[in-house]
Formats: structure tokens, C-alpha cells, sequence
């Protein structure tokens, strides 16, 4: 059976934290001499960091790595004070890529622990970003990732507890959660929705009205980006067949056996070009009807760090 039809998800791909990560690092190559040291992957797509490694870029897993006194830059996940402890006893110029809405985050666990409250954090306890948050007040968190530990968390005062989640979660995701936790401690201070990322859940609800229409899902993104694997699920949720793909190269023939109408979205680390990839993948199989199904449009954008706005005030004021 031949296909007739390939629908876009928008909004797809790049979210506005990820922009200005990559845009940060792009950045720091022209503004500092290098080499500039990345902690951890600046967003989870192995094609972004395979581009920036070709320019130069060297990405450790901790700031031991890093030379005394060269460059580094936090990745869009989130650091713990420890980490910043680390860097500045090895002097280094620290450039924090932090996406605002996981700083936000921070900020709030840090608030609730100065309250004398137990914090709950929604979330994987191995991602980078809940790690990040665990580590801003360690004595007062806890990590729960299922109804089950909702329902068998203990806290030491139940009147003062308040919860807060992982940004890449959608609300979907959290909500059975969040209603176990409510049940069991009813003065819970709960999470305000702008803690959810709003490009997280964008491009859950923009999958949800793609897989209605098409027998097959491609999700464009890494098997570490844990927003890119979330798509894939909530696309099989909806009834469509669903792969996560890294690019075109593996896209498997046989998956479009039988199949009419593909969906193609792409993660939030995920870029353009890989999606446009895909597309003239379909269009040499002759799939002449190619649509957007736009559910949101997004208009977020994010200031750079001040460090490299400073920087970059420097340069300009330097070559006048």
C-alpha cells in the first residue's frame, strides 16, 4: 500500500532553552579563546554535540576534567552547588546555559527548604536536571517517579511538604502522580503549571492530534533525550505505531508496510534539518502530500546569560 500522506507536528524540534544553549556555546567559540570545556551534553541530541565537537568543543562528564582556569560551560540541565563549588576552586570562567525554566525550578526548591518544608520532586532520579535540583537542598528532597512511591513516601510533617516537578515532564505525565500525592497529604503546596516546560507539553498535545491521523509515528530525537522517548509514548497511546529515530538512516522499510499517512515530530534538542531529512526521504517515495498540523503557536525566547552578555558588551566596546 502506497503512501499518501506525511503530516508535520508543529510546534516540533527546538524549544526556546535549547536555542540559546546551543546559541551560547556557539558564542563562547568566537568571544574566548579556547578550547571552551562543556559539563556534560549542552542538550541531549548526539548530532548537536558531534557538530560542536567538530568545531572544537570537549565535553566531560565532570568538572575534574576541566584545566585550571579554562572556559566551561553548564549545560541546559542544571548544575548543584557542588558542581559550582568545584569550578570555582579550580578558577574557572563558568558561562551557565541553564534553560530559566529549570533555574525556576531551583529557585523554588530552595524557597520551600528556607520555609522548613519536605520537598517532593517529580521526576527521574538519574536525569541531569533532577540531579541538578536534588543537590540544590539535598537534606530536604525526595525523588519520587510513580504512584506507588506517592502512595508510600514518608514525610516528616505532612502539614508543611510541597511538591515540585522535572521541567521535560508533560502534565500528563505528572497528574496521577500529583492527584496520589494531593490524596495523601492534603496541605500539599502543589506545582504551578508553568513548571511544566511549556515546549514539553506543546509537543505532547501537537503528537496527540498527529497520531490521530496517521498509521505511523517517527519521532526525531536521541534514546537519552527523555522528552524525545515521551513522545513516542504518548504517540503509541493514541494507537499509532511509533519509532524514535536519531535521523533518516533509520528508518527501516518495512515499517511502512501496510502503512498510508506517516507523522514525524522531532524532541525539543532534536534540529530542523534532521526533520527536513526525513521529508525528502518520503518525497522520493513519491509522497507528494506534505502538511503542517500546527496545534500552538510558540513565541518564547530566553536572554543570554549575563557572563556572555557582558562579554559580548566588552568586545563591542574594545573594537570601537
Amino acid at each position: 500500500m502506497k503512501i499518501s500522506k506525511l503530516l508535520l507536528a508543529k510546534p516540533r524540534g527546538f524549544c526556546a532553552g535549547v536555542d540559546r544553549a546551543i546559541d551560547v556555546v556557539e558564542m563562547a567559540l568566537t568571544l574566548y579563546e579556547g578550547p571552551i570545556y562543556v559539563r556534560k551534553e549542552i542538550v541531549h541530541n548526539k548530532h548537536v554535540i558531534q557538530s560542536l565537537a567538530a568545531k572544537g568543543v570537549i565535553f566531560v562528564d565532570e568538572i575534574d576534567q576541566v584545566p585550571e582556569g579554562a572556559v566551561v560551560i553548564y549545560s541546559a540541565h542544571g548544575v548543584s552547588p557542588e558542581v559550582r563549588a568545584a569550578a570555582a576552586t579550580k578558577h574557572l570562567t563558568v558561562i551557565d546555559a541553564t534553560c530559566p525554566l529549570v533555574t525556576k525550578v531551583h529557585q523554588e526548591a530552595i524557597r520551600f527548604a528556607g520555609e522548613g518544608r519536605s520537598i517532593i520532586l517529580v521526576g527521574h532520579e538519574d536525569h541531569e536536571e533532577v540531579v541538578g535540583t536534588v543537590g540544590e537542598v539535598p537534606d530536604n528532597i525526595q525523588v519520587v517517579e510513580s504512584v506507588e512511591e506517592a502512595q508510600k513516601i514518608q514525610v516528616s510533617d505532612p502539614a508543611r511538604i510541597a511538591v515540585t516537578t522535572q521541567t521535560t515532564l508533560g502534565v500528563d505525565d505528572t497528574k496521577e502522580i500529583l492527584d496520589a500525592l494531593k490524596e495523601r497529604f492534603p496541605m500539599i503546596i502543589a506545582p504551578t503549571s508553568d513548571d511544566i516546560c511549556y515546549a514539553t507539553q506543546n509537543r505532547q498535545t501537537a503528537i496527540k492530534t498527529l497520531a490521530k491521523d496517521t498509521d505511523l509515528v517517527l519521532v526525531i530525537g536521541s534514546d537519552n533525550s527523555s522528552n524525545s522517548r515521551r513522545l513516542k509514548e504518548v504517540a503509541e497511546s493514541m494507537g499509532a505505531k511509533s519509532y524514535l529515530i536519531d535521523d533518516v538512516s533509520e528508518i527501516e522499510p518495512d515499517w511502512l508496510e501496510g502503512v498510508e499517512s506517516v507523522g514525524v515530530t522531532a524532541g525539543a534538542s532534536a534540529p530542523e534539518h534532521l526533520v527536513q531529512e526525513v521529508v525528502e526521504y518520503f518525497k522520493n517515495l513519491g509522497v507528494a502530500d506534505i502538511e503542517e498540523v500546527a496545534v500552538v503557536e510558540e513565541k518564547v525566547t530566553f536572554t543570554l546569560p549575563p557572563e556572555l552578555a557582558r562579554k559580548m558588551s566588552e568586545r563591542s566596546t574594545t573594537t570601537v
